[in-house]
């Protein structure tokens, strides 16, 4: 008589593999998520007490030079000309209605460079946010 061994498979499913390719998928993201930066363009902002909470979508930076660049969501910033700086936000403004408009002005910007772009926020009725940096702990 000959007997013959049954082997049984195992119905259990090993998650070891899944679990190393889980953990490789989170370090990428954390790694390439600190490499985004959200201000290419250096600016030296002045130290402020209050943090906004609003979300902007259209950013206007003056650099220490009073060059003027713009930027939507999260393009890139564009050179402008501080008559193009009206269109620009009117164009932002008929993509997004609701949009905020956060103002990276370096802190030696003259004060009337400042004005001039939050006239043009106020006459055209944009939200306005001034963006400063977070005061130093001591």
């Amino acid at each position: 008589m000959a007997l013959k061994r049954r082997q049984r498979i195992s119905p259990g499913f090993s998650m070891s593999s899944m679990t190393d390719l889980i953990f490789l998928l989170l370090i990428f993201f954390m790694i390439t998520s600190t490499m985004v930066s959200p201000n290419a363009i250096k600016v030296l902002l002045p130290q402020g007490s209050q943090q906004t909470s609003a979300k902007p979508m259209a950013r206007i930076i003056i650099d220490k030079n009073l060059n003027y660049y713009g930027a939507f969501g999260n393009e890139d910033e564009m050179p402008l000309f501080i008559d193009e700086v009206t269109g620009f936000l009117q164009n932002c403004a008929a993509k997004e209605p609701e949009m905020y408009v956060a103002l990276y002005a370096d802190e030696s910007v003259p004060y009337r460079e400042i004005v001039r772009i939050l006239n043009v926020a106020n006459e055209n009725h944009f939200k306005m946010v001034l963006a400063t940096r977070r005061p130093d702990k001591k």
